[in-house]
Order: C-alpha cells, then sequence, then structure tokens
C-alpha cells in the first residue's frame, strides 16, 4: 500500500494548541464503525467520522495526515512487562537461537564488549541433548568474565564460577556447586549481583525499552517489579519517566508482602506515591519450564517433582487483606494449579475477615494464572479479581510436542484458557512477560485467535479489547474512555500500515456474517497474512512518542 504522508500547506504556530486531522484511513472506534478520519486537540479525540466530512471541516489552520488507508487504532498496553530486564535483552546477548550447550558456550565465547556476559533467552527443552554447561565450562568460554544468561522464563539462569563466588551462592538453595543453573534463593542472588548497575546503566537499559515500545505502538506498559528482580531503585527511575515527555506511560506496581495494613501502607510509601499497588511480581509460585510452578500433580517429564510455593495461605491472606483495608491493588505470580489453590484459599480467608465487599472493591490481580479449572474461574469471578496473561506464551510453547505437553502431558490442554475467563465474566487483560516473549502486540493477538486448544479461542475483537481497553480498567484508572477513540477521549493511538481489514472469529462460520457492513462490526487488520501490521506512529495523549520516517513522506 501507499505510505501516509502530511500533506501541504501552513504548520500551525508551535505555540497555539496543537489540532491535527487524520484522513482518508480507517478510524478504529465504537463511535462510528465506518469511520474513516479523526481530528486531535491538542490531547483529545475532537471528532471521528467520514472522509465526506472530513472534507467541509479541513482548514489551513490543521496538520493534515494523509492515511492512504492506514489504520488509525486505539494504542496498547502491555499489563505485564519488566522494563530494565527488556532493556537487557535487546542490548545483551541473544540465546533464543542456539540449540546446544556448546552453541550456547560459543555464544558465550564471542560476546564482546567487557564486564559481565548477560543474555536471555535459552530454552534446553527445543535442544537434541538438553545437558547443560558446567560453571567451568562458562567461566572458560567467557575468558574469566561472569557470567548471568536467565533462561527464557527468567525464572532459573546459568552463570559462571566467578558469578557465582561474588553473589556468594555457596550452600544456597537452588545451587549445587557444579552445575551452571541456579533456581530459586540462588537464582535471586545471582540476578541482582549481575545487576550491579550505575544509574546511567539503568537508565539506558529503560529508556531503550520504552523506544522499542513506543515504536511498537504501545502508549503504555505495566511494569512488574519487586525486590527479587531489581529493587525499588529500578521502579522509581522506571516512575520518573512518566515525568517526562515522548515516553510510554509507566503504570507502577511493586511486589512486596504486606503483614498488616500499616506494614502495606509503609510499604507502598517508601517505595514512592505513584505506586499503583502491591501487586508486582510478587511470585507464590515459579514457571512451568523451570518446573518451579506448583502443581497439584507430578510433573510429567520430572516423577516426584511438583515445583515450588514461595508464600503460604496465611501470608497470601494478610496481603489480601491488608491491602484491602488500603483499598489498593494486591497481587501475585501465579503459574500452576497449587499455587493458584493457595491464592484462592487465601481469598475466602481475607473476605471472611475484612468483608467480601471489600475484596472486589480493590480489584485485586493475579498475574498469568495458566493452569485454573472452572471451579478456579468461578471463584476469580466472583472475587472480580483481574488474570493479566501473556497470550504468546501459548503460541510459544502450547501444542503437540511443545513445552507445556512435555511437562504436563495431557493437562497442557487446560493452559492459559481465554474463552474460559471471558465466559465466566472473569476480567482479563494481556501482556507480553517482555523479554519472556517480545512486545509484539498483533502477534499476541493472533495468539488469542490461534489458541493451541480450539474450545479456548477468541476473537480479534475481544483479544484486541484485552490489549487495549482493559490494559487501562486493570489499573483502575478513572477514565473510563481510555482506551478508546470517541470524542472526548484521551488522544492515545497508533496509525498502523495494514494489508487488509476484516472481522476474524474463533469460529469460520461467524465470518461470512460479520463482514456484512450491516452488522457494524469493527475491523482488524487480517492476521493470517504471515506479516504484522507496520507502526508508523505512537501518541499519547497527543504527543508523539514515535513516527516511521515514511510517516510525513
Amino acid at each position: 500500500m501507499n505510505q501516509p504522508g502530511l500533506s501541504a500547506g501552513d504548520r500551525p504556530n508551535e505555540n497555539v494548541r496543537k489540532v491535527t486531522l487524520y484522513r482518508n484511513g480507517s478510524i478504529y472506534t465504537a463511535a462510528d464503525p465506518f469511520a474513516t478520519a479523526m481530528v486531535v486537540d491538542g490531547d483529545t479525540v475532537a471528532w471521528v467520522g467520514s472522509e465526506q466530512a472530513a472534507t467541509s471541516i479541513a482548514d489551513s489552520t490543521m496538520d493534515v495526515i494523509d492515511l492512504r488507508g492506514a489504520l488509525v487504532a486505539p494504542g496498547f498496553v502491555d499489563s505485564h512487562a519488566h522494563l530494565t530486564e527488556t532493556g537487557l535483552a535487546l542490548a545483551g546477548l541473544s540465546l533464543t537461537g542456539v540449540r546446544s550447550a556448546r552453541e550456547l558456550l560459543d555464544a558465550v565465547a564471542a560476546a564482546g564488549g567487557t564486564g559481565t556476559v548477560i543474555g536471555h533467552g535459552w530454552d534446553e527443552t527445543t535442544w537434541q541433548d538438553a545437558t547443560l554447561p558446567t560453571l567451568e565450562e562458562l567461566e572458560q568460554a567467557s575468558g574469566g568474565r561472569q557470567v548471568y544468561l536467565s533462561r527464557i522464563d527468567v525464572h532459573s539462569a546459568l552463570v559462571s564460577s566467578s558469578l557465582a563466588a561474588s553473589a556468594g551462592l555457596a550452600g544456597m538453595d537452588g545451587f549445587t556447586g557444579d552445575s551452571g543453573r541456579v533456581v530459586r534463593t540462588a537464582h535471586t542472588a545471582a540476578r541482582l549481583a549481575a545487576r550491579r548497575f550505575s544509574d546511567t546503566e539503568r537508565s539506558g537499559y529503560q529508556e531503550q525499552a520504552l523506544h522499542h515500545a513506543a515504536s511498537n505502538g504501545y502508549v503504555a506498559l505495566a511494569e512488574m517489579s519487586a525486590p527479587h528482580i531489581c529493587g525499588p531503585e529500578d521502579l522509581r527511575m522506571a516512575m520518573s519517566w512518566n515525568r517526562q515527555p515522548g515516553k510510554p506511560q509507566v503504570l507502577p506496581y511493586w511486589g512486596e508482602l504486606a503483614s498488616s495494613e500499616d506494614h502495606a501502607r509503609s510499604i507502598l510509601d517508601s517505595v514512592g506515591p505513584e505506586v499503583l499497588g502491591l501487586a508486582g511480581d510478587l511470585n507464590i509460585d515459579g514457571s512451568i519450564g523451570s518446573r518451579t510452578a506448583a502443581l497439584r500433580q507430578d510433573y510429567s517429564d520430572a516423577p516426584g517433582q511438583r515445583g515450588n510455593l514461595y508464600l503460604s495461605v496465611d501470608e497470601a491472606v494478610k496481603h489480601l487483606a491488608a491491602c484491602s483495608l488500603l483499598g489498593v491493588q494486591a497481587g501475585f505470580h501465579i503459574i500452576g494449579d497449587a499455587g493458584l489453590d493457595v491464592a484462592l484459599d487465601a481469598l475466602d480467608a481475607a473476605a471472611a475477615e475484612v468483608g467480601e465487599q471489600r475484596i472486589r472493591a480493590a480489584g485485586h490481580r493475579f498475574e498469568h494464572v495458566e493452569l485454573a479449572d472452572q471451579p478456579a474461574v468461578d471463584k476469580l469471578a466472583r472475587y472480580s479479581v483481574t488474570v493479566s496473561m501473556q497470550p504468546s506464551f501459548d503460541a510459544v510453547w502450547g501444542g503437540p510436542g511443545g513445552l507445556y505437553e512435555q511437562r504436563l502431558g495431557g493437562r497442557s490442554k487446560a493452559m492459559n484458557t481465554f474463552a474460559a475467563f471471558y465466559a465466566s465474566g472473569v476480567p482479563i487483560t494481556f501482556g507480553s512477560d517482555s523479554p519472556v516473549t517480545p512486545l509484539s502486540p498483533w502477534s499476541s493477538i493472533r495468539a488469542c485467535l490461534e489458541h493451541s486448544n480450539p474450545d479456548q479461542r477468541i476473537s480479534a475483537r475481544a483479544a484486541f479489547l484485552g490489549h487495549t481497553r482493559a490494559g487501562w480498567r486493570a489499573t483502575k484508572h478513572r477514565n473510563p474512555l481510555m482506551g478508546q477513540l470517541v470524542p472526548g477521549a484521551p488522544a492515545s493511538f497508533a496509525v498502523w500500515e495494514i494489508e487488509e481489514l476484516m472481522v476474524q472469529v474463533a469460529d469460520s462460520r461467524v465470518q461470512s456474517w460479520s463482514t456484512d457492513p450491516r452488522a457494524r462490526t469493527p475491523l482488524l487488520p487480517a492476521l493470517d497474512t504471515g506479516t504484522d501490521p507496520v507502526c508508523l506512529q505512537t501518541v499519547r495523549e497527543g504527543q508523539e512518542l514515535f513516527a516511521h520516517e515514511s510517516l510525513r513522506v
């Protein structure tokens, strides 16, 4: 398709409020499913409508962007991300393509720079021989530099002997003294030891992550911080970007356990007033890939192992009750069904202590919740708990022969039950857990459409709403128009070069009628073409965050 461009004509004086008319494209809006034009006045959507109407209102005081068929849609919200970790993955050693210990060691040996070798993305389940390198093999490959290489799920890592010594791993839970792999307590210590950054380095990683997000159409990201990831200084820096123009909004959460209302208040006071709640990556359990997710039954490929529980029901009760009394969001990282049992038992007990209405009103959120049966789904609905999920997890690890089937056997079909949550009225929102999966929103929507279990597929429209409007609602944002392009809404959107617009649903029988204009169903980019839409511009509340070089050609 032709690229959109800026029409000839006078630009407005920079000192007056900017008015921009986008025209000759498609506008994804509930106000008019056939809209082709939109006016942005300062930081607000002022009007949406037809091309004919746009011609009548255009004047020389406006910036006029000819979309030339491009799509303008609400900006994406990533409901679970890690800025510093994402920046590290972008700048560091990528290990997603290695397929053996030898290839991994060769990549370490070839790593440039000085200081600690930091890499991310290895996954031994894709290797023909899953044997991992030893501490000393990593030490030799790096030439004596310290090495920290996070597994794709970031719940375990490979470390060199010098990093193990520097972090004091000897005798820690999760460290064997020979294998280069560390989990649980040893992994936390190794990760923190490998992240002794200067403020300048940390700022650089976070800024790189924010720019990358903006270039992919994100206007906001929920930063899921916790003491075991980077520490409070990392979250404070992440929040500071909200005071600078031209960046996606950071929605900050902190994952530290509270034992009472006063304790919860003191934690929030110590981290900063902008924190939205104690609902960051507060781990009840770990991950499927590292076999640390807590399961009711043994791992299929590791008899006798059922993962790890990091919090007790009593600890979770106190945390939920404390946050509910304060009226702020609490939350947990939960993957396995046994981990979810802890959280659900805690909800019941906390409701008995402070009242069910306080639990519901606080708007608590649980992260991931990958393995949930129907009784669990029903209880989450009862307590109005928002579930923040990652569709690309299924795209990467679901399906026949995938990681989930390797680890769980037939139970893998019960993973990531998007449709079940929707059908039961559980508020759900979507994210990437970047750097675990990429900041690639259309790929994430495609994952919802193509879930490995056909019964759990949802429509592109439902998935899109889960990646946009629901992201704001999950933060308890007070403006009900966030995530929509209707008059009066904040002007937060992205412009996309697309090949085709269509309705896409899980049941192909529906598409034949829902594309009829009389259905008034908003259209989204076709996601079965093999390529994702290209982001041409990202705008948050009227401020441009990203612009493709071709935007105003």
